[in-house]
C-alpha cells in the first residue's frame, strides 16, 4: 500500500474521531453540572482538553458560554477539508500518482 494512501487513512481515521469528540464537548456544556472525572465523560475530556485550555486563555467564554470547542470543531472541519476533501491535497497526491 502506497504511504499516500496510508497517511490518508489515519488522518481521515483521526479527523473523524476529533470532530466526533468535539461535537460530544460542544452538547456537554449545555450541561455545565456533568463531572467530566466519570466514565463516559472522560472519553471526550482527555484528548480534547490539550486543545481547549489553550483556546480558552484567547478566546474567554462569551456570556457565560465556552465556544472553544465550536472553535476547534470548525478548524478540524477546515483541515480535513483541504487535505482529505475532492479537491484536498492528500487526495490531488493520491490522483497523481496513480496515474
Amino acid at each position: 500500500m502506497n504511504m499516500i494512501i496510508v497517511v490518508s487513512i489515519t488522518l481521515g481515521i483521526l479527523f473523524l474521531m476529533m470532530t466526533v469528540l468535539f461535537i460530544f464537548r460542544i452538547v456537554l456544556t449545555w450541561y455545565p453540572n456533568v463531572n467530566m472525572s466519570e466514565f463516559p465523560y472522560k472519553l471526550a475530556y482527555i484528548p480534547t482538553e490539550p486543545f481547549l485550555v489553550p483556546t480558552r486563555k484567547i478566546i474567554p467564554p462569551l456570556g457565560g458560554i465556552d465556544i472553544t470547542p465550536i472553535v476547534w470543531l470548525g478548524i478540524f472541519t477546515l483541515l480535513r477539508e483541504i487535505l482529505l476533501g475532492q479537491q484536498g491535497l492528500i487526495t490531488l497526491a493520491i490522483r497523481h500518482n496513480s496515474i
